[in-house]
């Protein structure tokens, strides 16, 4: 077994002499997507070829072996540390599609998680999804900012705060989870959302009344979000999130510092995939003020050994799918890009094929227009062989096909829609084939869509389009609220990977396309 160590002087705090000041470690994660198996370089789920060549990261089993070991030596030096998840264990791999959270609740146990925010992929099966969930885990489940009093599924499961006992320190946790969630997953209509920096003051002010005087946010609203919650809510010592698979790291070319300071306010995060774990570093004065704060993130690489037996585990609960994973649909001579931040501000490879496929499928039935959502592209191609389970981990929510009809009018609200929020990176970002449009950022929201063009040919407002999406889009998922009321409406057309998967294997060996549909200016 292999320790990955942030730092020397951050594991000496452990066995410093004994001092009034109070260290906490806070070892988490935020974003993981059911990535229980390793992952390649391009966040898929790692085959056995490259496993065998050192080149995967992450798993679940190699997160224990980093867990465990720190958590350790930590204890072992006198020290105190907890283990926290930022929400977002659901949706991304044929591990949640299969066994619908079971499994994530398993590795999370074994693990040792000490408590989790709620993310918006835990309610894209519903409440009753996200109670399954609940119903098997002993860690307290948080988000501050959701009103359940009116769901009789989830009332009193989900808790607005914890409070965990540390070495006989008292260490509060608040949370808040994006508004966003009722546009971008399935929360129903008896779950409320309240603003973030309000109730998390609430919160806050709560422990605080309570004698808490060590108090972190655990959020899922995205690293721009975190800033403006560390600046605004009084009281907050750190902010450990998720949502925008932030990468931050002391190391890696890019990346944003960690921990990035708003003020006195540590705020982390630990990009996503469990391919790093995250290791704040807290010091404490006798009135609960934070003194210094250090860390970094701890690349899961190959030189992380996967603890053999929870490995043996995974393997048991992969193999009733790995048949289907292993299956070859295609070749393709050329990586399908599909890296997070270009799928959701422009023009992308694996948007471009998504998007052709669709159109491919159902152009004889007079479909003009086909548009998908950057935030349903989850994992790019590498070159070679393309197999089923690397189609699933790029497309794995299981949406179908939908086709409709809507005026060219709501063309350009929808794409109004999906440019309104590129600075934060939203999923909401349109990737379409049969069309092609240009828009400013710097102009306001609602005003940025210029040159819309269909089949070569200004779009007319007046005109009725055929346009096919996926079947969450089409109901209003990420805000496409214009689609509810379309015409001649068909949601259950064939899995969007089954039709990708096609549409390689027609085109094969496959060569990955830029074509100018998408015009940033």
């Amino acid at each position: 077994m292999m320790l990955r160590s942030v730092s020397v002087a951050a594991l000496m705090l452990c066995a410093a002499p004994a001092r009034a000041d109070f260290t906490l470690h806070v070892l988490h994660v935020n974003d993981l997507h059911s990535r229980i198996e390793s992952v390649n370089k391009f966040d898929s789920t790692c085959d056995a070829a490259t496993e065998a060549k050192s080149e995967c990261f992450g798993g679940v089993a190699r997160l224990y072996t980093q867990v465990n070991a720190l958590r350790d030596q930590i204890r072992a030096g006198g020290g105190h540390v907890i283990v926290l998840d930022a929400g977002d264990q659901f949706q991304g791999s044929l591990m949640y599609t299969t066994y619908k959270g079971a499994v994530e609740a398993e590795m999370m146990a074994r693990i040792g998680f000490d408590a989790m925010a709620v993310g918006n992929h835990e309610f894209d099966d519903g409440p009753d999804g996200l109670k399954a969930f609940l119903d098997k885990v002993k860690f307290p489940v948080i988000s501050g900012n959701l009103d359940l009093s009116r769901s009789n599924t989830l009332n009193g499961l989900v808790k607005p705060h914890a409070v965990l006992d540390v070495g006989g320190e008292k260490i509060g946790l608040v949370s808040a989870l994006t508004t966003d969630t009722v546009e971008i997953s399935s929360p129903g209509a008896a779950v409320i959302f309240q603003n973030e920096i309000d109730s998390l003051r609430a919160d806050v002010a709560e422990l605080t009344a309570q004698g808490v005087t060590k108090i972190i946010a655990l959020n899922h609203v995205g690293i721009t979000k975190d800033m403006e919650i560390a600046a605004a809510v009084p009281g907050l010592d750190a902010v450990v999130g998720g949502h925008s698979h932030t990468l931050m790291s002391n190391t890696a070319k890019g990346a944003m510092a960690y921990p990035a300071m708003v003020g006195a306010v540590p705020v982390v995060q630990a990009y996503a995939y469990s391919k790093y774990l995250g290791h704040l570093v807290l010091t404490f004065d006798n009135a609960g003020n934070v003194t210094q704060a250090t860390g970094d993130t701890i690349l899961l690489d190959a030189s992380v050994v996967p603890d053999a037996a929870l490995l043996a585990r995974v393997a048991e609960l992969a193999g009733p799918i790995a048949e289907l994973k292993a299956r070859v649909v295609a070749q393709t001579d050329v990586e399908i890009g599909a890296d997070r931040a270009l799928c959701r501000a422009q023009e992308c490879a694996m948007g471009n094929l998504i998007a052709d496929a669709m159109l491919a499928r159902v152009k004889d039935q007079g479909i003009e227009i086909a548009i998908q959502n950057g935030g349903g592209i989850r994992a790019a191609i590498d070159a070679g062989p393309v197999t089923m389970g690397e189609v699933l981990t790029v497309l794995p929510f299981q949406n179908t096909l939908s086709t409709f009809r809507v005026t060219g009018a709501t063309i350009v609200a929808a794409l109004e829609n999906g440019v309104a929020k590129v600075e934060e990176g939203a999923g909401r970002f349109l990737q379409v084939a049969g069309m092609t449009y240009a828009y400013d950022k710097a102009q306001p929201a609602g005003s940025r869509v210029s040159d819309v063009m269909v089949g070569g040919a200004p779009i007319d407002p007046a005109k009725l389009y055929g346009v096919v999406s996926n079947n969450y889009v089409r109901g209003g998922g990420d805000g496409y609220a214009m689609f509810r009321d379309a015409q001649d409406v068909y949601d259950f057309g064939p899995d969007l990977a089954d039709v990708t998967a096609d549409y390689l294997a027609a085109n094969a060996p496959y060569i990955p396309r830029i074509d100018g549909r998408i015009t940033v200016k």
